[in-house]
Order: C-alpha cells, then structure tokens, then sequence
C-alpha cells in the first residue's frame, strides 16, 4: 500500500487508515476486532484512529495491537468516556482521560491526540471563546507535548467552515475531517483543505460515504420515495447512479477510489464492522484513485447541488422509515 506524508508531522502514513470505531460492532462484538485489526496491518495500513468516547474502540484495538506486535501510528481524541464525570474545560478531568487512554491502548506514548468535536460547541464546550481558541485543553494538549506523552495534536471535526477558524491559529498538527467530504458533499474542499495546506497539516479525511448515504444504492427511494429530497438533490442522485452503472464499481468502492484522488489528503480512513467491508475496502485501494474522464463526470454532478439543501439531515434518512420532513425549528 501506498505512502503519504502526514503534513508537518513527517510520518509516513498508509493511503488508507484504519478507523477503529466500529471494530466491535460486528455481531462478534469486541472479538470481532482482533481479526479485522489483524487484516487491516497485513494489507499495508500502518495508522489507526481511535478515541475516548467511541465506546470500547479504545480498548479493543489496543488489545489488539498489543496480541499482534504490529508497529502502529495511534491516533486517539479527548472526549467524554462513558459513566465516567467529563468537563471539556476541566484540565484535571481532561488528563485522568487521557491517562486511562495510554492504559487501555497499551502505549507509554500516543502518536497523535486530537480534541474530538472542537467545531460544535453545542456538544463539547471546549474553548474560551470563538475567536482565540484557548482553553484548558490547548493547555493540556501543550504540557502532555512538553511531557513526551504525545507527539503530535489534532483536531477531529465534522464542520466546513467553524473548524478552518481553530486550524488558523496554527496550534495543531492534524486535522480529521469527516461528513463533509465525499463525491456529492464537498464543503471541505473549500475552507478544510485550503487551511489545512496553508497551514502545512496532515489531513484525515473520514466518512466518504457520507454517513450512510453513499454506502449503497437506494433506487426505488430516489425514483418514488424519499420524500425529504429536494427535486434537485433527486436528480442529482440519478446522475450519480448513472455513473456509477457506466463504470460498474460498487458505490462505497467509487467513493473510496473518488477520496484517495483529492488533493491534500494523507490518508483516508476506513471504519469497517467487518472483515468483508474491510476486505472490499483494501480491494478498492488496489484499483487506485478514479480515472480523469469519470472524475470530471462526477465534478459536473456535484456541481448541481454544491450545498446541503435546507430541509436535509446530516444523518442517513434512507434508514428512518417514514421521515419526510425536517425536525423542529430551532
């Protein structure tokens, strides 16, 4: 597998990363890991991500990690473990999280730390303010820095444009942006990756079937169903699927092949429950990036909807029998 520099860290990262998340989601439930952990590190993939409030992600990769011996890049985030009392602006708390993260992935230390969600303040309050960006966990992210506990810092986002503004101030190493960067939904693309490369940060790119929404077909609910989508959006998605048909590849395969062709990213990272996704994944990997004529294609249908239409969920509405509309006004 491939190469890639990881920004201003210099690591020499896979092409393709292994996101742990869902490693225990199988019906194996934590066994489940060791053997797509395993898979993921014969094939080439040398960078696993991970964090604090991704269940027991945590613990089963370094598990994992640990039976297998294998040399890895350890991508963790500081979040809410859960059961456990969390303050984002609690530097005492903040440490004792990040401690029990070096004991349950087997590390003295972690490679990379990013802070989870630094992008939604309606989720995890994390800064002062929205304009300095400083707060107890800047402070922390420096002193464990100092302290040879971690090597490099991150930031792990799901915004477009509220987390170009953090990666401005120029205090971190990498960047995993995720939900924002996939072939019909490319926000990303127009502050993410350009601040990122101004800033000279490694870039994990998540989620390139768009949470859901790209991971399979859903014909018969774009032709007569799907009641929350926009005309254009509709029209949108045949083209895509037109697309698709001509070039006869899998759609969450087009749409790793279509991510490993974007500019400025390091490594894109794949988040299977199982080993045939996993499987399906690396094969992908192997065909390489799409070809030029079917990325312009694919440029042009993008283009008909640039912007998420406001009546549209972030969430994969295809599995909410019944949703037709937005949620409450707020």
């Amino acid at each position: 597998m491939k190469r890639r520099i990881l920004g201003k860290t210099g690591l020499e990262v896979s092409e393709l990363s292994l996101g742990a998340a869902f490693i225990t989601g199988s019906e194996q439930g934590f066994n489940g890991a060791l053997p797509i952990v395993k898979l993921a590190f014969e094939s080439g993939m040398n960078l696993a991500d991970t964090s604090a409030d991704y269940g027991d992600s945590e613990k089963a990769l370094g598990y994992a990690l640990r039976e297998l011996g294998a040399p890895c890049i350890v991508s963790t985030k500081l979040g809410p473990r859960a059961g456990k009392p969390f303050g984002p602006k609690d530097k005492a708390c903040l440490r004792r999280i990040f401690e029990e993260s070096l004991e349950l992935l087997h590390r003295d230390v972690i490679d990379i730390l990013m802070i989870h969600e630094p992008d939604r303040p309606g989720e995890f309050d994390w800064y002062n303010d929205g304009v300095s960006f400083k707060g107890p966990v800047v402070d922390l992210l420096q002193e464990l820095k100092q302290e040879g506990l971690i090597k490099y810092t991150g930031l792990g986002g799901t915004t477009a444009y509220a987390l170009a503004r953090i990666m401005a101030t120029g205090q971190y190493d990498v960047v995993l942006t995720a939900f924002n960067s996939s072939p019909l939904w490319r926000e990303a693309m127009i502050s993410i990756l350009p601040e990122a490369k101004k800033q000279n940060m490694g870039v994990l790119l998540g989620s390139p079937t768009q949470q859901g929404w790209l991971s399979r077909r859903y014909d018969t609910e774009i032709e007569r169903g799907a009641l929350f989508l926009s005309p254009p959006r509709r029209a949108q998605f045949k083209a895509l699927y037109e697309l698709i048909d001509d070039c006869r590849i899998e759609t969450p395969v087009f749409c790793l092949r279509w991510a490993l062709g974007v500019p400025g990213v390091s490594s894109v990272l794949t988040g299977p429950r199982t080993l045939a996704q996993l499987e399906q994944n690396i094969q992908a990997v192997e065909q390489g990036p799409l070809p030029k004529d079917v990325n312009k294609r694919l440029d042009e249908i993008a283009a008909m909807v640039p912007f998420r239409p406001c009546d549209e969920p972030a969430e994969n509405p295809f599995k909410k029998p019944g949703y037709w509309g937005p949620g409450p006004a707020k």
